[in-house]
């Protein structure tokens, strides 16, 4: 079976044993920790899963034809993922992966304003409570941001929220634009320590509702409001604009839009901070399976891509940052609480919906533990001079806050 050929030549640390749809029994590995067994019940997958694990491997565990007997999909992709990456190298995988894949990009990736809405709602409208099940109480559906390994994920999602507005330089009454402002958390945040006045702006209708109730709820509607907008339609001059986990849903042909916008909406010392999604092994293509189930018309870019369409529009690049293992410890406390909560989603949806979300969350880790992909915060500012020349006040800032918040507790 061509299927058990490639296994015996991938799978070289751990052991992984595989019960064919007929009932043949192989094992791969050598025989050390960790252990997983899989066992397939559809024959068609014998070829599927050889010819393009990256689309049918998610669909047979959604379907049930893929049953993980030992272990759990997280150790299954981790072993798979980590034996790819040793054995061929981060930087040999990526035609490997991504296949024609990326002849088909400006196709996949064509996001003018009618699409980018459909595609946010695919994802973004579900049911609310879902969220409720696996997010922070912020409702941070981003990267957190670990200043310790233990921190819990309401702790890290604070920081990144305290790292953000650090890299901001905010003062009072500052106009500030959030492209992409999801639940909110980040703009009431920004206003409420800061003092700035803030605009968010969303695809979701979901998101648009709880946003503006939780502003509301807050008493901080004076200074905070949201929009149900494109970041194309909007008008008007900033000091300030930040976007977090939005970026990787523009889509690289309209990478010049974006920040041709951008520079638009900034004032003369106006400064930007785009959090995004990236990947350290040069340009592909999103994963199929994830593109057709969990996010249409997305894509993680190398910063190769992004560079030089800023470098176009005469902006400056005074900061990035690069977080790599953020993101997967993240994953990591959304998928724990994701599985602790799998009878609520059950009854929200059903048990194919709990397998293809079980199966993008662990996917998604596997992905940043072993498959290049990071998080970089980008600053971008108008003039040369807006951003101090050491990095020193984004920590004096951090601190200040850290310590005002203890006081408060204390207090």
């Amino acid at each position: 079976m061509l299927l058990a050929r490639l296994l015996d030549h991938l799978v070289r640390r751990g052991t992984l044993r595989l019960i064919d749809a007929r009932g043949r029994r192989y094992e791969f590995g050598d025989g050390t920790e960790p252990k997983l067994a899989m066992r397939l019940t559809d024959p068609s997958l014998h070829w599927k899963l050889a010819l393009h694990p990256r689309l049918y491997l998610g669909e047979a565990y959604m379907d049930g034809t893929l049953v993980v007997e030992e272990g759990d999909v997280f150790g299954l992709l981790d072993l798979l993922c980590s034996n790819a990456a040793a054995s061929l190298g981060r930087g040999m995988l990526s035609p490997i992966w991504n296949g024609c894949g990326t002849f088909l990009r400006t196709l996949q990736q064509w996001n003018p304003v009618s699409k980018s809405k459909t595609n946010v709602a695919h994802h973004y409208d579900l049911s609310d409570a879902l969220y409720e099940l696996f997010l922070d109480r912020d409702r941070q559906y981003s990267c957190g941001y670990f200043e310790r390994p233990d921190d819990d994920l309401e702790t890290a999602q604070d920081a990144k929220k305290r790292h953000i507005a650090a890299k901001l330089l905010l003062r009072p009454g500052m106009k500030v634009l959030d492209i992409g402002s999801g639940w909110g958390g980040l703009a009431l945040y920004l206003a409420r320590e800061t003092g700035a006045d803030v605009t968010g702006l969303t695809l979701s209708e979901e998101q648009h509702k709880v946003a503006t109730r939780r502003a509301a709820q807050a008493g901080l509607a004076d200074k905070v409001r949201f929009h149900l907008r494109d970041y194309r339609q909007e008008t008007g001059r900033y000091d300030r604009i930040v976007s977090v986990g939005m970026f990787e849903h523009v889509g690289v042909p309209q990478y010049g839009a974006f920040f041709d916008k951008l520079r638009e909406l900034l004032a003369p010392n106006g400064v930007a901070l785009l959090h995004s999604i990236g990947r350290m092994d040069g340009p592909g293509a999103t994963n199929p399976w994830i593109r057709k189930y969990i996010f249409p018309g997305g894509y993680s870019p190398a910063l190769s891509e992004v560079l030089p369409v800023i470098e176009k529009t005469g902006l400056w690049v005074t900061d990035i940052e690069v977080l790599r293992l953020h993101y997967a410890s993240t994953l990591r406390h959304w998928r724990r609480r994701f599985r602790q909560n799998w009878d609520k989603v059950k009854a929200l949806y059903d048990e194919r919906f709990c397998r293809m979300w079980e199966f993008y969350l662990a996917g998604s880790e596997v992905a940043f533990r072993h498959m290049g992909h990071m998080v970089f915060q980008m600053q971008i500012a108008k003039a040369l001079e807006t951003v101090p020349l050491t990095r020193d006040y984004i920590t004096d800032w951090e601190r200040t806050q850290k310590l005002g918040s203890t006081a408060e507790r204390a207090a």
